[in-house]
């Protein structure tokens, strides 16, 4: 019994760093411009329910793709006439099929409904502004938290958003983007404004396990580093452990990081900085127009 149980352990450690079942590819599509929407609405019709149904209800896809746990980049907003946009990138588990309704079934968990509520914010606090944000499932996280104690998804994450982002800098180079990540995607939207344009001014964690590096100001191009992290989020009990494929080190709601905090008044648990009436949101959508927290635009 006793050389079983260690044996599990053994195969854990080495699911924690990707050395026993390797990650799926990604796919070969990539997120483009708004050129895109109309071949991914004819994808999801192909697709059939519940994807055909998107369509219908004309909404904008800048990726779709069905396969494995799929792929999806949702816009809400005018992409092509946005000063200020928004890029949110959800963490472990998230899927194609979760896109909607959340993990779990929980509609608070799930990348449209999130960024939703993000773009709904900003339209009420500034109806004047311009401003677009994508819900960013553009990679394939981690299964687990077990699987997520590597960086070969965020990695490869990072690669397909840093694409992007040069496309979105291209095709508008007079608009500020700010980069959204909630638990790993926090690691996955930092790693790619280490080499991003300009135009990304802003990275903002919610309840972050890392971000690639150890000190907010270690993050190059000058950008502002952002965090909120809930007394109540379990991330807290995440040791900041970094070796070679294993921990990511100091999470970015550690004060030690150096972040400029974000308020967390009404945030619950791991997965409520988005929910309406949340402070967090409400900073957020201040951070996406230009403001810091307490009003002062930059």
């Amino acid at each position: 019994m006793r050389r079983r149980g260690a044996g599990r352990v053994a195969v854990a450690a080495l699911l924690g760093v990707n050395l026993v079942l390797p990650t799926r590819p990604e796919p070969a599509t990539a997120a483009g411009f708004v050129e895109a929407y109309p071949r991914m609405a004819a994808a999801m019709r192909a697709a059939g329910p519940p994807y055909a149904d998107w369509a219908a209800g004309g909404r904008r896809f800048l990726l779709f793709d069905g396969r494995g746990d799929g792929r999806a980049v949702e816009v809400l907003g005018d992409l092509a006439d946005a000063d200020r946009i928004a890029v949110l990138v959800p963490g472990v588990g998230s899927t194609l099929a979760d896109f909607d309704r959340g993990l779990g079934g929980v509609a608070r968990r799930a990348p449209s409904v999130q960024a939703g509520q993000l773009h709904r914010e900003l339209r009420a606090t500034d109806p004047a502004a311009r401003v677009a944000v994508l819900a960013w499932l553009g990679y394939d996280p981690p299964d687990s938290v077990l699987t997520a104690a590597g960086a070969v998804s965020a990695r490869r994450g990072a690669a397909g958003l840093s694409a992007l982002l040069r496309e979105l800098a291209s095709r508008r180079p007079e608009a500020a983007i700010t980069l959204i990540g909630h638990s790993y995607g926090a690691l996955v939207v930092s790693l790619a404004a280490a080499d991003a344009p300009a135009q990304v001014t802003d990275v903002v964690s919610l309840g972050g396990i890392g971000a690639g590096v150890q000190r907010a100001d270690d993050l190059p191009g000058g950008r502002r580093f952002w965090a909120a992290e809930a007394a109540t989020d379990w991330i807290r009990r995440v040791p900041p452990v970094r070796l070679p494929g294993l921990g990511f080190g100091r999470r970015p709601g550690n004060p030690a990081f150096g972040a400029r905090p974000l308020p967390v008044a009404g945030v619950s648990g791991h997965d409520d900085y988005l929910t309406p009436g949340s402070a967090t949101l409400l900073a957020v959508a201040g951070v996406v127009l230009g403001a810091d927290p307490a009003g002062a635009v930059r």
